[in-house]
């Protein structure tokens, strides 16, 4: 099996709860579990975890993990995935970032919340400029937040790129399960230990961790030890590592960790098996395809949507009526500029990360898909 026909969809119905939930926040009108656009970026970042395994499991096949040419092969990849389109939108938060600001800061006021700081949106200091573009912003807690996109997770994506090898090895060589149950303590210790507190932003990797982990637990292959490695995702994702902890969110969490579970392990069930293949469907697919570009444009897009709305109607609209006139406004704007860059920018940037690849050597003769299985 090299598809799994429920990711294209997951990918998109997570972009979207995070271009709604901004939608809620930003018009004030607040919708229990939509209004958390932060739940949605979990979903990506367990999504991107079970894929970065599937995907190793797969490429194993043919490519020697134990090799630091693979390694590298490996990061170039998935730096040309996510760079060409952020680096594009980074351009955009850098130059429109003080009118941004001018437009957040009537939303904030107009909504009586506190104003963004002049620095979130308008910081274009070359200190600023180079964190960003080599993605280790995430590393300092006073610049986790400083552009005016959703970025803090790009760090975060990238930190678990970089140690992704490591721990594929470490899962093959002791066992998956072992390996996530170690890994998600420290992380646990870390984060409570003071981490948590230093990163409001949670832009480090161990605050975040356990999610990539309980999505990688589902992507293993081998059936041997699949209720022990759900039981361990479970645990995972439901783990309060946020500082303050947020139980709604752990809650939440859990239910989107069961949901992914039930759609990748017991599609043979009529009812799960169906809803896997709607989000299959080409909609859904495309839902996938621009769900990047979407989650990457649309505060962009909404902040002055958002800000124009009020000038233009001030307090005539109820908090749902602006929602319901702001978020299909930005909705058709993000989808159709994705699809744009999806085609000019995305889709160029990774065939150009192929070329710079080359073709990888074969791996030796005598090895086999048993030598890749992962221990119990």
């Amino acid at each position: 099996m090299d598809r799994v026909d429920c990711l294209d969809g997951l990918r998109g119905l997570a972009s979207l709860w995070v271009l709604l939930g901004h939608c809620c926040i930003l018009t004030g009108f607040m919708i229990p579990l939509l209004s958390g656009p932060g739940l949605g970026v979990d979903l990506f970042m367990m999504l991107s975890g079970f894929l970065m395994v599937f995907q190793f499991e797969i490429r194993s096949r043919k490519e020697d993990w134990n090799q630091p040419r693979t390694w590298a092969t490996f990061w170039v990849r998935r730096f040309f995935r996510l760079s060409p389109m952020y680096f594009f939108a980074l351009f955009f938060a850098f130059t429109l970032g003080g009118q941004i600001l001018v437009y957040r800061h009537e939303i904030d006021s107009f909504l009586h919340l506190g104003l963004q700081a002049s620095e979130r949106y308008a910081d274009n200091s070359l200190i600023n400029v180079l964190l960003h573009v080599t993605y280790l912003y995430g590393f300092f807690p006073a610049y986790g937040f400083r552009t005016a996109l959703p970025d803090w997770s790009l760090a975060l994506e990238m930190q678990f790129y970089a140690v992704f090898p490591f721990i594929a090895l470490a899962g093959r060589r002791f066992g998956w399960a072992t390996t996530a149950i170690v890994l998600g303590l420290l992380s646990l210790w870390a984060t409570t230990a003071g981490l948590g507190a230093l990163y409001p932003s949670n832009t480090v990797l161990p605050i975040k961790l356990h999610v990539f982990l309980a999505g990688m637990l589902l992507a293993v292959r081998q059936e041997k030890g699949l209720w022990l490695r759900l039981a361990v995702g479970a645990m995972l994702a439901g783990l309060p590592m946020e500082f303050p902890v947020h139980w709604g969110g752990c809650i939440a969490r859990e239910l989107m960790y069961l949901g992914f579970a039930a759609l990748v392990h017991f599609r043979s069930i009529a009812a799960i098996g169906a809803m896997s293949r709607i989000l299959g469907s080409r909609f859904f697919h495309w839902l996938g395809e621009l769900s990047y570009g979407v989650y990457l444009i649309h505060l962009l897009i909404l902040q002055p949507v958002s800000a124009m709305v009020i000038r233009a109607f001030g307090s005539s609209l109820s908090n749902a009526e602006r929602f319901l006139v702001v978020t299909p406004i930005v909705a058709l704007i993000s989808y159709a500029l994705a699809f744009v860059t999806y085609k000019v920018i995305e889709v160029p940037g990774q065939e150009l990360g192929r070329k710079l690849v080359g073709k990888r050597p074969a791996m030796p003769r005598a090895a086999t898909d048993a030598d890749f299985i992962a221990a119990p």
